[in-house]
């Protein structure tokens, strides 16, 4: 496990776990569909780590779970987790705005089970970890990790879910550049069909997230070979690896976030190279 206590900050995390689950945002299917669409068009006002989950799961329903809501009360082990690692990515984006002259607006970060409120039309489980850029906020459902592990075949592990933290965190970062509008939007994406605008989008922030792990390599936070929890749990939720593991087949022409190889190479272009300019997916 890595040495968090090394890192002093601490970003802005609401703990809503112990609320137990509510409805989709009052929109039922109608919100359902929302973040449908959102997802499938990755530049949307919803970008998460594998779209793809949430048609194959279940069901698109918000399903009532018997929570223990006491285990949540106060700040557990988890929460001072997220909060850390949101704080390193914090540290990180804010001195690289800064060397563009522009102001680092920290995102916030809230926890849930279930279901929660979210003005991107609801945040579900079964959406998985995403991005709603219209309140510059990020959603996690910790039991996510569970379900890449035990249904996709990552090897999960601490550096593995901050990973996954650092590429939402990206998608804020993308805003802040003025990479993404304030709905989610690519800003200038006119020359990019749909699918192209939502693969580069994702893959950015993949190696957004390379470059926060870079910020922190030297610090003795992580063990010697740790990293590579971040680099299974990026081609765990490659489309290809993800179709395969589901239906059997891989069809790129439904691709919204790239193969388990480019999500795995961007990363680590980030990672190598402590660089924002190597990050630039859009003109590859």
């Amino acid at each position: 496990m890595a040495d968090w206590s090394k890192i002093t900050s601490r970003g802005n995390v609401e703990d809503r776990r112990a609320m137990g689950p509510v409805g989709v945002g009052g929109l039922g299917i109608g919100g359902v569909l929302l973040v449908l669409l959102f997802n499938y068009l990755g530049g949307g006002s919803v970008t998460d780590a594998i779209p793809q989950v949430l048609n194959q799961l279940q069901n698109s329903q918000v399903v009532q779970q018997n929570i223990d809501t006491k285990q949540f009360e106060g700040q557990d082990n988890y929460e001072v987790f997220t909060s850390t690692v949101l704080g390193s990515t914090n540290d990180m984006w804010s001195t690289i705005l800064n060397q563009n002259n522009l102001t680092y607006t920290a995102p916030k970060l809230i926890l849930f089970r279930t279901s929660t409120d979210s003005v991107c039309g609801g945040a579900t489980s079964s959406v998985g970890p995403h991005y709603c850029p219209i309140d510059s906020t990020i959603y996690l459902d910790e039991t996510f990790f569970d379900e890449l592990t035990k249904r996709f075949g990552a090897k999960g592990g601490d550096v593995a879910q901050a990973y996954v933290i650092a590429h939402e965190v990206g998608h804020h970062a993308q805003r802040e550049l003025g990479i993404l509008g304030d709905n989610g939007e690519l800003v200038n994406g006119s020359n990019l069909d749909v699918q192209t605008q939502s693969i580069d989008i994702e893959l950015q922030a993949d190696c957004f997230a390379g470059l926060w792990a870079y910020s922190i390599k030297d610090k003795g936070i992580f063990l010697p070979g740790e990293i590579s929890e971040a680099l299974d749990a990026a081609s765990a939720v490659g489309d290809d690896r993800i179709q395969e593991n589901i239906n059997g087949r891989i069809n790129p022409e439904t691709w919204t976030h790239g193969s388990s190889t480019d999500r795995v190479a961007w990363f680590t272009k980030g990672y190598n190279s402590g660089d924002l300019s190597m990050c630039d997916t859009f003109n590859k």
